[in-house]
């Protein structure tokens, strides 16, 4: 393997770990109504559990009021059950044509809650980012050990490597910063 396999190994695992990082911090409410709050409920639809957005259309009619439109009515009351059980801290009410879910606005203890668990998934991510470039030095200093690159390549390597570290770090601490602002509503 050569240095810019390894390079662009590392950036695309670290890309990954970022990515992931973003749509887990996606699905935190921010006293806003947005679809993705409901990406994670699964119905109950012939028996299997399938996505909300699978079986529903979800829009965002204001800032405090979700409508879910089910592509078939003869789910409704699955869908919001589904939302009830999904432990969101919402509650549904069902009109027999579609199921408005008002996000109630949040109090000042659970924004800072939610400030905690943004820290904490940005923390996972880090320490993600962390593990890959163990990894690729890993792999650098077998390949140094086993003469297949020298040892001023391993250093010049593992030096890429930490500047593509402290790029996907600092990639992470502005999701932190951006979402911790979105949700104190500064």
């Amino acid at each position: 393997m050569d240095l810019k396999e390894y390079f662009s190994d590392a950036k695309s695992r670290m890309d990954s770990a970022v990515e992931h990082c973003r749509n887990e911090l996606s699905q935190i409410r921010t006293g806003r109504a947005t679809p993705a709050l409901l990406d994670t409920v699964k119905v109950l639809y012939y028996g299997s559990p399938t996505p909300l957005k699978s079986v529903a259309n979800v829009v965002a009619q204001d800032a405090t009021l979700l409508v879910v439109q089910p592509f078939d009515k003869s789910t409704l009351s699955d869908i919001e059950k589904a939302i009830q059980t999904a432990n969101l801290g919402i509650n549904p009410s069902n009109d027999g044509n579609v199921i408005r879910v008002p996000i109630p606005p949040l109090t000042e203890e659970r924004r800072h809650d939610m400030v905690k668990l943004v820290h904490k998934l940005v923390e996972e991510g880090r320490i993600s980012v962390r593990n890959v470039r163990k990894d690729i030095n890993n792999h650098l200093r077998d390949s140094e050990h086993n003469h297949e690159i020298s040892e001023n390549e391993s250093q010049y390597a593992h030096d890429e490597i930490q500047k593509i570290t402290n790029q996907h770090i600092e990639n992470l601490n502005e999701l932190s910063n951006m979402k911790e602002k979105e949700v104190l509503g500064k």
